[in-house]
């Protein structure tokens, strides 16, 4: 009985102070509550599971939250502020693309990727790259001597030729090899000669340049041959000369006999008693 008069006291105090209140206050007062109201309804919507953890019995108890003060004269625990404070991003669904599948160049059929069109962006699949009998791929070393081209054919020039890395088979030690595709070579030749005539009358010409670069190394090589074996010779007769004389010859016109050396031309002319 002595409880239910206090209760109904403070009530009345209550009423008292709400009375004293003016209109701005009391609905202040009412906003700031249904406000606290919809934070609630919205953690409950979003969160309808409450946090529990296990008991020392065995059974889940509900863990405490922490109250945290808001300023506008209500409570709310700190899961309620959180849900308050989070600021819900929104995205734009992404675009939806199509994948068009790529043509083969060869058997026409369609395929979605291949090891030519990944590496070398060259539309034809993996099977007939199988059933190609000769191999697609070409050294840079053997693209230059078959095709007569320059680094700057590879790199520089627009657009620069695909290509891929691998080891030298030959030896591990070696610098890697750069394998490109040998059709797209053939289109660059073709653009820095102009066509299979002109690239064929250069191969001529740089075959005839190297056989007179040949010719010349040959003719450098005996020409100091012979002028090795001449200073041997001019070495091995450096001492006195001894004439070497011929018959004698009888000269009536002078009256005189004379002797011609057979080594050096030399004549001796005399005459006797």
């Amino acid at each position: 009985m002595e409880q239910h008069t206090c209760t109904t006291d403070q009530d009345n105090v209550e009423e008292k102070n709400i009375k004293k209140l003016s209109d701005a206050q009391r609905a202040r007062i009412e906003k700031n509550r249904q406000r606290a109201l919809m934070l609630k309804q919205t953690r409950l919507s979003t969160r309808p599971y409450s946090t529990e953890r296990p008991g020392s019995s065995g059974q889940k108890v509900k863990a405490p939250a922490k109250v945290v003060d808001t300023g506008a004269g209500f409570f709310l625990e700190e899961e309620e502020e959180e849900e308050r404070n989070r600021v819900k991003v929104k995205h734009a669904p992404g675009p939806v693309i199509g994948v068009d599948n790529l043509l083969c160049e060869n058997c026409e059929k369609e395929f979605m990727d291949s090891y030519l069109h990944t590496h070398f962006d060259v539309s034809i699949c993996d099977k007939c790259k199988e059933n190609e009998d000769d191999n697609p791929l070409i050294t840079k070393t053997d693209a230059k001597n078959r095709y007569l081209l320059k680094d700057a054919d590879f790199d520089r020039r627009e657009p620069p030729l695909k290509f891929i890395v691998r080891k030298n088979p030959r030896h591990d030690s070696w610098g890697d090899m750069k394998l490109f595709y040998e059709p797209q070579v053939y289109q660059r030749a073709m653009e820095v000669w102009g066509s299979e005539a002109s690239l064929e009358e250069a191969h001529e010409k740089r075959t005839e340049n190297r056989e007179k670069s040949k010719q010349r190394k040959f003719d450098k090589k005996v020409k100091e041959l012979r002028h090795a074996v001449r200073s041997s010779l001019i070495k091995k007769d450096r001492g006195p000369h001894i004439h070497e004389f011929g018959d004698e010859v009888y000269n009536e016109a002078n009256d005189e006999y004379s002797k011609t050396c057979q080594t050096c031309g030399h004549v001796s002319s005399y005459e006797k008693m």
